[in-house]
């Protein structure tokens, strides 16, 4: 098992994610004050959550193969959270009084901490962009085939070939900078929001049909862990692998709880892989960490509702008629949740200290040991499944601040509930980047979708 260096300053600038060398205390480029960035504490074993030996399904799938994972627990109702993990444990809550608890297993710092002055945007907002690009498409079009691009900020300079304006010095949308896809009626949204450079998440969705033609949706949702290399090449190949598993494994009759199990696997395998760069690549970068993300999961089917995560991804359960409470069925792999599971915090306060994103499970080479948390349920009612980065969370926390703000037309029009959900963070401010996406339960019959 390898271990994470351990630095004097951060791998890149909290402000302008510029390289940093090892003992700077302020960054080179824009000067930013290093000395207020808290060290990563020491390397522990992830927190392992499950366990095994678990009792028989309950779900009429047939069983999965020896070599995968434990036989699934028994579903469960939203109402009956928090349900059971993989190994059919109950998911983390309030432990018994006067138990002992280790604090902080682990720990890695998901991303810098924000510097409390505000600073101007490093790229116009993605929604003004987007609204500017359909403002002068027309006027492209006009002109010749060999035109210029126009800036989508200012709408006049010219756009160079390194993609940025020659006018106001605007850096223009990446294809990656805002991604979108609908796969009959599950959808997804990502944004780079409005103070990251560049987009470090990515998901994956799809749907397909068991063996007895009954119907599934999937998604897979994935967060780079911006204080390791190349994160956004870590949450690509993460959620490709996961997606490309799961579309595998469930025409097949694998059980949907030991298929997502099998999936995160298979993402973490991708994001290993990464790691194995040319020694002399690595003879540039000596003190960079091996490329990692965050993954959740979930698949839904006519009547069967499963998640799986490892970090601090999200997913939320949302009722369509909200006469039944919302729910959250992840619990995270965070400093913050270990707190707040010793006792030693109120959420409020675990989630307000500074080391709150401190994740203590994630996917990459330098994870101790995988630890893919699964679980199902089987809801009594029509509803939504949230799946989530915490671009998205940090502006609705709580179950009841999420079902707030998912539209009530979600089962209709699954995109632009993602796309409105994701506004909502760009709204909150955007701090990080964003990313949902939504899946109808019950999985309706192939061919319905989106209105």
């Amino acid at each position: 098992m390898s271990q994470m260096p351990q630095q004097a300053a951060p791998a890149k600038c909290p402000s302008c994610a510029e390289p940093l060398e090892s003992g700077d205390l302020f960054c080179g480029a824009c000067g930013y004050d290093l000395s207020a960035v808290p060290g990563a504490p020491p390397d522990h074993p992830t927190l392992t959550m499950g366990a095994s030996g678990v009792g028989p399904s309950g779900v009429n799938w047939p069983p999965p193969e020896p070599e995968s994972s434990p036989t699934p627990a028994a579903p469960h109702l939203p109402t009956d959270l928090p349900g059971t993990d993989s190994g059919g444990t109950p998911l983390p809550g309030s432990p018994p009084h006067g138990s002992p608890v280790t604090p902080a297993s682990g720990v890695r710092f998901d991303r810098p901490p924000e510097p409390d002055e505000d600073y101007a945007l490093q790229a116009p907002d993605p929604r003004v962009a987007a609204s500017a690009a359909e403002n002068t498409e027309s006027a492209e079009s006009a002109g010749s085939a060999g035109a210029a691009k126009v800036c989508v900020a200012c709408r006049a300079g010219r756009v160079d070939d390194d993609g940025y304006c020659e006018n106001c010095g605007h850096a223009q949308p990446r294809e990656r900078d805002h991604m979108e896809q609908e796969s009959g009626p599950v959808a997804a949204v990502s944004d780079r929001g409005l103070r990251h450079h560049r987009n470090e998440d990515a998901f994956a969705v799809g749907r397909t049909a068991l063996p007895d033609g009954t119907p599934a949706v999937l998604a897979v949702v994935c967060d780079g862990v911006s204080s390791a290399t190349r994160p956004d090449e870590a949450s690509m190949a993460a959620s490709r692998a996961a997606g490309e598993s799961l579309l595998a494994a469930l025409p097949q009759g694998t059980h949907p709880q030991a298929a997502l199990h099998e999936a995160i696997v298979a993402a973490s395998h991708a994001v290993n892989a990464l790691a194995d760069e040319p020694t002399s690549a690595r003879e540039h970068t000596p003190h960079q960490n091996a490329p990692a993300c965050t993954i959740v999961g979930s698949v839904v089917t006519s009547g069967l509702l499963v998640v799986g995560w490892v970090g601090d991804s999200r997913a939320y359960w949302v009722p369509a008629d909200r006469s039944s409470p919302p729910a959250r069925l992840t619990e995270d792999d965070s400093w913050a949740a270990q707190m707040v599971a010793a006792g030693l915090m109120s959420e409020a306060q675990a989630y307000a200290d500074e080391r709150a994103h401190a994740i203590t499970g994630w996917l990459g080479a330098d994870a101790y040991e995988l630890e893919p948390h699964t679980a199902s349920f089987k809801p009594d009612r029509p509803g939504v499944v949230v799946v989530c980065t915490d671009g998205l969370w940090n502006y609705a926390e709580t179950a009841e601040e999420m079902s707030e703000i998912v539209p009530a037309d979600v089962a209709l029009r699954p995109l632009h509930a993602a796309r409105v959900l994701v506004g909502h963070a760009l709204d909150g401010g955007g701090h990080d980047n964003v990313t949902v996406a939504l899946l109808p339960f019950p999985a309706p019959p192939q061919g319905a979708g989106s209105a």
